[in-house]
């Protein structure tokens, strides 16, 4: 480790220098020789170098959206050459020099403060040793070595001996039990980074060399980090477990707020946005209007979250718009469905609507009525004029039971005037029955 931290003793002094300014300003408030002056200025140290990153780390962002854009051409190739392993890998790295992306692009944040870190070991190394290292004079190099952390010298390793450590003013319980609880946050700080950027922002649905490096480091870090952790100074933990802490949250801000397409997180943040725009029946923030932009924009490749919340909105009235708007209103708006397929709504088009189920007795009694009428159809009435009327024609308030009924045709059919109807035209009629008219002979 020390030959490593000497290859970047070149940034020794700038490194020392920032300390000895954030030291100077924490030493008025909390003494110039104690553990919080020269920690905190280590934690000041970390936040100004993630500050500095955040260029490389937009960066990042940006490469890991394009590899994401990437999934679908990704998942042909995996299909084409499932069973030729080698020739996928070649026409995934062809993927990605035609697309100018870089799978290792994750790695930059961590390869860029890689020097400061080195730096500042080498620094805390020059005050466990008692040599003057940068801007630290002899007079810092005493203050700090006399600072403690939770009982453990700034300088002290876990590996020290007990002479070594009684010399900083310690005992070896104290610096072991430190230490060990600072390389176990350290380590799963790490650990838990790594999982929640597997578990909930990443799009499972293809398997890309991209996955399994992070699933690589998942597990590799952690473990390299508690093994090489018995060798870092206590301020050297400070600054790693800071930066640590520092990723964790940047992370869950980025995951939070613009997920993956495709990953659960992209499922929590399209639900939290639904609910909210159906609050308020707008986008109000630029980011919304993205989010919102980037989903009408795809059409039928959205992802199932993606249809899900353009048909929730649907439901309620809104529609989404090209520009990222949210509007009520009866401009059209177009629904997906899982299978792909579109149904328009809105705009005046006409809605498919199924017709009502009718109950039995509506069923019958319409039955019933449609026989009548055309039973009324096939029962002409014939006005007949007094001199028509045959002389044995009886009165009109004659009984029902005293006319006589009409003669059947020999063919069965029914002829108009003759008040007869076919079993078939008129059904079964309910009610009272109507008086049959005198037949004319």
């Amino acid at each position: 480790m020390d030959t490593i931290a000497s290859l970047f003793s070149f940034i020794t002094t700038p490194v020392s220098w920032v300390i000895v300014q954030f030291h100077s300003v924490y030493g008025k408030i909390f003494g110039p020789d104690t553990g919080w002056a020269w920690g905190l200025s280590i934690v000041s140290l970390v936040i100004l170098i993630r500050i500095c990153l955040i260029p490389l780390f937009v960066k990042q962002i940006k490469s890991t959206r394009a590899m994401q854009t990437l999934q679908p051409e990704m998942k042909k190739i995996q299909e084409r050459y499932k069973n030729d392993k080698q020739r996928q890998s070649e026409e995934m790295m062809k993927l990605y020099k035609e697309t100018g992306t870089n799978p290792l692009s994750s790695c930059l944040p961590i390869l860029a403060q890689s020097p400061f870190f080195f730096a500042l070991y080498h620094v805390l190394n020059g005050i466990a040793t008692g040599k003057t290292i940068g801007v630290i004079n002899q007079s810092l190099l005493e203050s700090a070595q006399k600072a403690h952390i939770f009982g453990a010298p700034l300088a002290a390793k876990f590996t020290d001996g007990a002479d070594k450590v009684a010399q900083l003013g310690a005992t070896l319980t104290d610096v072991r039990v430190v230490t060990a609880i600072m390389i176990v946050l350290m380590s799963s700080s790490q650990f838990y980074t790594q999982r929640q950027l597997m578990t909930k922002n990443v799009d499972t649905t293809v398997k890309t060399p991209f996955m399994q490096q992070q699933k690589m480091l998942m597990y590799v870090f952690p473990v390299m980090f508690a093994v090489f952790g018995i060798n870092f100074p206590v301020g050297v933990l400070v600054y790693w477990l800071t930066t640590n802490v520092w990723t964790m949250g940047q992370q869950m801000y980025v995951i939070r707020n613009n997920p993956t397409p495709g990953s659960k997180a992209q499922a929590a943040y399209l639900e939290r946005l639904q609910k909210h725009v159906t609050q308020h029946e707008k986008t109000r923030s630029r980011g919304e209007k993205a989010i919102v932009k980037a989903i009408v924009a795809k059409g039928r490749d959205r992802n199932e979250f993606e249809r899900k919340f353009i048909n929730s909105l649907t439901k309620v009235g809104l529609v989404a718009q090209a520009d990222g708007n949210v509007v009520k209103g009866e401009a059209a708006a177009v629904v997906e469905t899982e299978d792909g397929t579109t149904i328009t709504t809105g705009g005046g088009a006409p809605k498919r609507q199924q017709p009502k189920r009718q109950s039995k007795s509506q069923r019958q009694s319409g039955t019933a009525a449609g026989g009548a009428k055309a039973a009324g159809e096939s029962e002409p009435k014939t006005s007949l004029t007094k001199s028509d009327e045959p002389e044995d024609a009886q009165p009109e308030d004659a009984k029902p039971e005293d006319a006589k009924p009409a003669p059947k045709p020999a063919g069965g059919g029914n002829k108009p005037g003759t008040g007869t109807r076919s079993k078939a035209q008129s059904g079964q009629r309910k009610g009272p029955q109507r008086p049959k008219s005198p037949s004319k002979k």
